[in-house]
């Protein structure tokens, strides 16, 4: 399978008809998320960006911040299929606090292998352990002038204060899952 640098943020692959997603190609791509400074690497499956279905691979390492978002012009659902490692997934409502009820887990043998998320909610997740690879689905096409809305009450990827935001949620979502084998 060829694959091309799109980015400093990603790759795309330009498989013809089939791709098959092999150990190689999850170990690849946790590699280069590990020397990618925001810690994340995305695998384009799709086309393009006109392709009515984006799937891709986002590999995580932890400590990888994904600035709480929803995708709300147009309003598009994300489905996030667990491949390897575990993720912690933070459901915010409008005013920035956490929607405690939806926090979910994936996790191979503790938590759910899959979620999906309705359009327009406040999210973000995070990796829990290394070399953590999601599949995710959403509607296309993929226009990155209005693909995600930031949410306002959380900081910037790269302000001082994204850090220690991070560090919060994931305290939080230690506090209530891994301490504790009872998990979704």
């Amino acid at each position: 399978m060829a694959i091309e640098r799109l980015s400093n943020l990603a790759t795309i692959s330009r498989h013809g008809k089939i791709c098959g997603i092999d150990a190689e190609i999850i170990r690849t791509k946790c590699l280069e998320a590990n020397a990618n400074p925001r810690k994340r690497e995305i695998l384009v499956l799709h086309r393009d960006d006109a392709d009515p279905l984006q799937r891709m691979l986002n590999a995580l390492q932890p400590g990888s911040y994904i600035r709480p978002h929803r995708h709300h012009t147009p309003p598009k659902a994300e489905s996030l299929i667990l491949l390897s490692g575990s993720i912690g997934f933070v459901p915010f409502f409008d005013d920035g606090a956490v929607d405690t009820e939806n926090v979910v887990l994936l996790h191979p043998t503790r938590g759910a292998s899959a979620l999906d998320c309705r359009e327009s909610v406040w999210h973000t997740f995070f990796a829990l352990e290394p070399n953590t690879v999601l599949f995710e689905v959403k509607a296309g096409p993929y226009d990155p002038s209005g693909e995600k809305q930031f949410a306002p009450w959380a900081p910037a990827e790269n302000a001082a204060e994204a850090r220690a935001y991070l560090e919060s949620l994931e305290q939080l979502f230690s506090r209530r899952y891994l301490r504790d084998s009872g998990s979704r």
